[in-house]
């Protein structure tokens, strides 16, 4: 059976010590997973949240996001190593957690735009980067590091499936993988099928289901019947999670160029897609 989940973007810009009532809410409205999105590893409340979590029962993940100064394909190798570094704690964090995923654009600084194609240079740097990263995790505990690729105006680097598995094959290790969201896929894929199959159950790790547009599910253009009966044919078994923002947002919704209300809330938005995304695995048997 599909494991549905939500996002604490649903509800949190920035995950803090603030937003624990998240956790149990997302119990509340019936999701099975919640993803925590975390932006400061250094000052995230770790234990206040395993607390909340082993409360309600949930099963938990994580997404992140390197930046400017935590670029795997910077020049500078300072930077370079502030990304292993701040990598290696988000996996101490998920170890603490019970987390089996860490999932987001992990491999390079999101919205960094060389202005050209990706270089093998790039390519290089990043590789030999996660391969340290994925060492030190592999060390830890059973986590997987799951490469999110996304559309051509947040990052020249991975947009496709294809080139997230070759990724993968070239770090090495059995513990990286690949994060599908069909909300990127829609932009760059030509086959929301092929994409999966591509994957596979081998490389597949984690996956978002979000509207063409971040808005409701159900409402777009995601072809989700096809979608999902690819990722029941590989028998993926990981978590779907909802993944939109609150309008209300300032910063966040700058970033991700969302300017028009597409619910009246977060989590109005994440309960009407999980009535249809769970409507659409029945249809097919899940």
């Amino acid at each position: 059976m599909f494991k549905f989940g939500v996002d604490t973007f649903i509800w949190s810009e920035a995950f803090s010590e603030k937003d624990l009532w998240v956790i149990p809410k997302a119990k509340e409205l019936g999701f099975e997973v919640l993803d925590i999105s975390i932006s400061k590893p250094d000052s995230f409340p770790t234990q206040l949240v395993k607390e909340k979590i082993q409360e309600t029962g949930l099963e938990v993940v994580t997404t992140t996001t390197l930046g400017k100064e935590t670029n795997l394909i910077s020049d500078d190798p300072a930077i370079r190593k502030n990304g292993i570094q701040f990598m290696k704690k988000m996996v101490d964090i998920n170890v603490e957690l019970g987390s089996p995923i860490i999932g987001g654009v992990v491999y390079a600084a999101w919205g960094y735009l060389s202005g050209k194609p990706r270089t093998q240079q790039e390519w290089d740097w990043s590789i030999a980067s996660m391969k340290e990263i994925a060492r030190y995790a592999q060390e830890k505990s059973s986590i997987a590091i799951c490469v999110e690729p996304v559309n051509r105006f947040e990052t020249h680097f991975l947009n496709i499936a294809e080139d997230a598995v070759r990724y993968c094959q070239e770090v090495g290790y059995e513990n990286i993988k690949v994060h599908l969201d069909s909300f990127h896929m829609i932009r760059e894929e030509t086959s929301f099928r092929e994409a999966v199959k591509t994957c596979g159950k081998k490389y597949l790790g984690y996956v978002h289901v979000c509207e063409n547009n971040r808005g409701i599910p159900g409402t777009g253009l995601v072809p989700w019947k096809e979608f999902f009966l690819a990722l029941k044919e590989i028998n993926y078994t990981g978590p779907m999670v909802i993944e939109s923002f609150d309008p209300s947002f300032e910063e966040l919704n700058r970033q991700c160029a969302i300017w028009r209300k597409l619910a009246d809330s977060g989590e109005e938005l994440a309960v009407q897609g999980l009535k249809h995304l769970r409507a659409v695995a029945k249809e097919i048997g899940e």
